[in-house]
């Protein structure tokens, strides 16, 4: 993984000098609050419900168990014993103070780690496959790009006050993990039959208040020009982004407003100005950058069959263990080994995505034992092991299990993605962890899950849609009624190749009709599917009606808008 050099530990040094002058003024009365906001929110520090949330970023997901030990130790010394792993592969903490960021930040320095530009109008964390550089299917390993493109991003003067915040995603793989088209820019990465590496650009994409799918602006761009052909395109969004209207900031509004195709004429009229300059890569760059993400040191091995890896369990763990092979492992370019994900959603015990400070300690472990000290954090808010021995898979599993975070749940209806709601955001309109909690409650049948197959659930505390509701095969939204808590359930979302945004179903129900609502809609596609059917293919072929009907049966006769409030998240 990328190594900081001397720039880049210079940089994130005087980062945290500079925001512990700040932090210093700022308590002592010199810096009023409405000087200090952007500030602290250039540096990930947002003023919650209860306490200052820190948000910290992993770039591109990937980290190393050392970075991993130091975020455990923030979570014990500065928090209360436990981090939030996020959809936007970034860790929140919910209880720090202001006193102790800079301490916290200068931790962070120590082992080539910031909370710069996780939050504010500008280009955020940069996300991408946390499989990237193994996965099967992938035709390009993105990481070097999404190096290099953290490195122009990252304290951009041009950028750093855009009309709202800029999301990027990049993939290199057959199939999308990144929600590509649901980003402000997606980046999908592929090589020509000369084996160039070129860029398809989207552009527009996003959830929130409008959710949008973006459009295809530029085909086949030659992967040293995306610097040169991204400024042209920030420049578009930063002369024409709405500035007026908070809610219509976002550049999928502009794409929206333009169109497509008028969006990308600009884009091309802006760029032809400035493509030839000295801003594209250079192929010095790509050697200097890509030289650390270089293959570790793979034994030479053959691969196993299945059946092999089973028999390495006891006969009493071995359907327990088929289980966990089945869901949560995942084919490797290398053979003999395989990537393992481990599930941060233990059925009704924590928030999904929470990991204590004893578990980071424990796969920091993990990592320097199976997977060459790497780990990789995912969309879904679960870990990965990326470079596991197929022959240590059993081992793995009993160690994960002591941790808790083996439950074999990955893809099914329980491996919930949820933002943290209303019990820290001050954003949210209700709360998500407790229906989150209710639900796995519900459906705490391994047996059942199993059989119901791949189902996403994705539940959001407003309309902000931090929790990616509008692409959840079912999504819950927490709306606000006049001070009390509902929640609108969407359907037919879904990330990936077949990307699609959820419809709202109906009015709104309460938050504890929730779990039987589940309930109604799980059982009428059982009812109606077809012999290997997946949710979402039955929901397509049969349409939203018997889902609604079933859902709105046993509810409650009260009408509620669905409106919801607040403004998107900072």
């Amino acid at each position: 993984m990328y190594k900081y050099d001397h720039i880049d530990q210079t940089l994130v040094n005087q980062r945290v000098a500079q925001f512990r002058d700040q932090v210093a003024r700022r308590l002592n009365g010199s810096l009023a609050e409405e000087e200090f906001r952007p500030l602290r929110l250039q540096n990930g520090l947002y003023h919650q419900r209860h306490a200052y949330m820190l948000r910290v970023a992993i770039p591109y997901g990937l980290f190393n168990s050392n970075q991993l030990r130091t975020l455990a130790l923030i979570s014990e010394k500065y928090d209360r014993g436990y981090g939030h792993f996020t959809t936007r592969q970034n860790i929140q903490y919910n209880w720090v103070t202001l006193e102790d960021t800079p301490d916290i930040l200068a931790e962070l320095a120590k082992v080539e780690m910031h909370a710069i530009q996780t939050s504010g109008n500008c280009i955020r964390n940069i996300t991408s496959d946390a499989f990237a550089g193994v996965a099967g299917d992938e035709h390009v390993d993105p990481r070097p790009i999404c190096e290099l493109l953290r490195q122009w991003s990252t304290l951009h003067p041009e950028f750093a006050h855009l009309p709202r915040k800029f999301k990027f995603a990049i993939n290199g793989a057959k199939e999308d993990r990144t929600i590509l088209l649901c980003h402000d820019v997606g980046i999908e990465l592929k090589k020509d039959a000369a084996g160039q590496l070129l860029a398809d650009i989207y552009a527009g994409g996003g959830m929130g208040r409008t959710p949008i799918l973006g459009s295809l602006i530029k085909q086949e761009l030659p992967w040293q020009l995306l610097p040169s052909y991204l400024t042209a395109l920030l420049r578009v969004y930063n002369r024409f982004g709405r500035r007026d209207n908070l809610y219509k900031a976002r550049i999928k509004i502009l794409v929206k407003a333009l169109g497509p195709e008028e969006f990308a004429r600009q884009v091309e009229g802006e760029w032809l100005h400035i493509k030839g300059g000295d801003d594209n890569f250079t192929e010095a760059e790509w050697n200097r950058v890509a030289k650390h993400f270089t293959k570790p040191a793979y034994k030479t091995l053959s691969a196993l069959s299945n059946d092999q890896v089973l028999a390495l369990a006891s006969d009493t763990e071995r359907a327990a263990f088929a289980r966990w092979l089945e869901r949560n492992v995942k084919p490797h370019q290398v053979p003999g080994y395989a990537s393992v994900i481990l599930s941060l959603k233990p059925h009704g015990s924590v928030a999904p995505g929470d990991a204590t400070t004893a578990q980071m300690y424990a796969i920091a472990d993990l990592a320097d034992q199976f997977s060459f000290g790497e780990l990789r954090a995912s969309h879904e808010q679960n870990l990965v092991l990326a470079d596991v021995e197929q022959s240590q898979m059993y081992t793995l599993w009993q160690e994960a299990k002591k941790q808790k975070v083996a439950l074999p749940n990955v893809g099914l209806l329980t491996d919930i993605i949820a933002c943290p709601g209303g019990d820290f955001c001050s954003l949210a309109n209700a709360k998500s962890l407790p229906i989150a909690k209710a639900i796995q409650e519900r459906f705490d049948d391994l047996d059942y899950l199993f059989d119901l197959g791949d189902i996403s659930l994705n539940i959001s505390g407003c309309i902000n849609s931090c929790g990616h509701h509008h692409v959840g095969n079912i999504g819950v939204l927490g709306v606000d009624k006049d001070g009390e808590e509902w929640y609108q359930i969407t359907l037919g979302g879904e990330q990936g190749n077949d990307a699609a945004i959820g419809k709202v179903i109906g009015p709104s129900f309460y938050a504890d009709e929730i779990p039987d609502v589940m309930t109604n809609i799980i059982n009428t596609y059982v009812q109606h599917r077809h012999d290997g059917e997946r949710f979402i293919d039955a929901y397509r072929r049969l349409g939203v009606t018997p889902f609604k009907e079933a859902a709105y049966k046993d509810a409650k006769k009260k009408e509620c808008s669905d409106s919801g409030s607040g403004v998107e998240a900072s």
